[in-house]
């Protein structure tokens, strides 16, 4: 890489990522979210229109901004809620969803419409949670028993497409894909008992001590933990964004162990996630959509776009029935129908089995940059302009 021309790449994204607030602070009407104006503008500074930008000569500050996205997810996850009620409820909706695109892609595939259909049909089973969470959080929509199913069918809509990639969608034997996210996963245990090696005073007061001004030692080892993670599940062929999660989920379990400053914690990730590294990976993801594949077949985005809604989507209308007033119902179909960034890994991985049409791996990652641009503007809408939703009658059983 071009050393001066990777500065260059930096300070064209850069300034889209400081321009953004004030972009949306002006535009008249509801305000939109920033990931929105990201996207958008990674479009125009990106080789298929200003032409300012490649996405070669940022590709890792925008594997460490998906990184800090899921990061930031799988910290906000408990992974007890997937034992309770909101997550019994996410797998089932996950599982009609799986069995919805199970036939959409047979029939797609008959028809000679898709060739690759593993990959389409995984991806349209997917939720964007770490996408989600800015726009909810913003949004004040993360809160209560509400906000308990979002984060529940989220982690089932990003865990599980990542496990079976993991396993099913790599060159490798699958008993070996197999054994690599075991091994993860029993990394991620181990590191989870750190802190038990921690237990004495004096590494809590040098903790205590060291969490702010120039040691800020917290923030480090979080930092370390999470690169540890990537760097580990890339090692074995496995997607960053597994390591990611699972750093996070860690990472929880780091400060209600060590009993940290939670709340000084997670405003130092918001500040370097947020403000530095998830614009990057956003505004990346941007560049790469291939304009020129897409208004040649506008169809087939549309197609994939409206797939989404219906096979990820329109399960949460039957599932949470018992649980969630009509409206909410229908915030949670949009929420759960949002997708990008594994539509990204997914598309770049049917290419690379060269099955997949070029025009369909432009469409999967358009239809996924679309879904973020209409669907929470869509759920956030209908939070803001409902009034109080009655819960259904049976909720919490």
């Amino acid at each position: 890489m071009n050393i001066l021309q990777g500065l260059n790449d930096l300070v064209a994204v850069a300034l889209v990522a400081a321009l953004t607030p004030l972009v949306v602070a002006l535009l008249p009407g509801p305000r939109i979210p920033q990931v929105v104006v990201f996207l958008l503008g990674g479009v125009l500074i990106g080789p298929h229109v200003l032409g300012l930008a490649e996405t070669e000569n940022i590709k890792l500050l925008s594997d460490m901004g998906l990184g800090f996205l899921f990061l930031l997810a799988g910290y906000e996850l408990d992974p007890l809620l997937l034992r309770q009620r909101p997550g019994r409820l996410a797998i089932t909706g996950w599982l009609i969803s799986a069995v919805i695109s199970v036939g959409v892609t047979a029939g797609l595939t008959a028809v000679g419409y898709i060739k690759d259909f593993v990959p389409v049909g995984l991806a349209l089973t997917t939720t964007a949670l770490g996408t989600l969470l800015p726009i909810l959080r913003d949004n004040r929509m993360l809160g209560g028993e509400f906000g308990r199913h979002i984060f529940a069918a989220g982690a089932v809509g990003e865990l599980f497409p990542i496990l079976i990639i993991a396993v099913f969608l790599t060159k490798r034997g699958h008993f070996i894909a197999l054994a690599s996210v075991l091994l993860v996963g029993v990394l991620a245990i181990v590191l989870s008992l750190v802190p038990w090696l921690a237990r004495s005073e004096a590494v809590r007061r040098i903790i205590r001590e060291g969490q702010d001004a120039t040691g800020q030692i917290t923030l480090r080892w979080a930092v370390v933990l999470l690169f540890a993670l990537l760097a580990f599940a890339n090692r074995f062929g496995l997607d960053v964004v597994l390591g990611a999660m699972l750093a996070g989920i860690v990472l929880r379990i780091w400060t209600r162990r060590l009993d940290l400053d939670t709340e000084s914690l997670e405003r130092k990730f918001d500040a370097v996630g947020y403000g530095i590294f998830i614009p990057i990976f956003f505004i990346s993801s941007g560049m790469t959509i291939d304009l020129k594949a897409i208004a040649q077949s506008p169809v087939r985005l549309l197609v994939l776009l409206a797939l989404l809604l219906v096979v990820r989507g329109l399960p949460s209308l039957l599932v949470y029935r018992h649980d969630l007033g009509p409206r909410q119902r229908v915030e949670m179909t949009f929420i759960t129908a949002t997708s990008l960034p594994l539509l990204i890994a997914l598309a770049e991985i049917g290419e690379q089995d060269g099955v997949m049409l070029p025009a369909t791996a432009a469409a999967l990652v358009g239809a996924g940059v679309l879904s973020v641009l209409i669907y929470p503007l869509i759920a956030v809408g209908l939070y803001r302009g409902g009034g109080k939703d009655e819960p259904a009658a049976s909720a919490g059983r």
